[in-house]
């Protein structure tokens, strides 16, 4: 598969996951609406994709959201492979993603160092 076309699949994926999570149709207590799927990377063989999953919740909040997700993985593979005409679909494994809560506290650093050197 060419790698267009493993980008686009990944982006369908990504917003099909995402419509479910907002929807609540992820029964899981652990899933909660303020979770966000950053990405997803689909392998070329279409044997698995990584799905990163981040939020500005606390990491333990994170992490139980990731196993949620996780344990309710073979529902969300099977109502999207329902979905997308594709002759096979990948397994979903869900990863933790820290980045944009990381990239958040950075700017608020920068932030705070920018006012201090003005009141200087």
């Amino acid at each position: 598969m060419g790698e267009y076309r493993l980008i686009r699949l990944g982006e369908q994926i990504r917003g099909e996951i995402s419509t479910m999570i907002l929807r609540s149709e992820i029964k899981d207590p652990r899933v909660s609406q303020f979770l966000v799927i950053n990405r997803v990377e689909v392998a070329a063989d279409l044997g698995w994709a990584k799905v990163y999953v981040s939020t500005f919740m606390p990491e333990a909040e994170l992490k139980r959201g990731v196993s949620g997700l996780e344990n309710a993985a073979g529902f969300i593979q099977s109502s999207i492979a329902k979905k997308l005409a594709i002759r096979k679909f990948p397994k979903l494994k869900f990863i933790a993603d820290t980045s944009v809560r990381d990239g958040f506290e950075m700017v608020q650093k920068l932030n705070e160092l920018e006012k201090e050197s003005q009141d200087l």
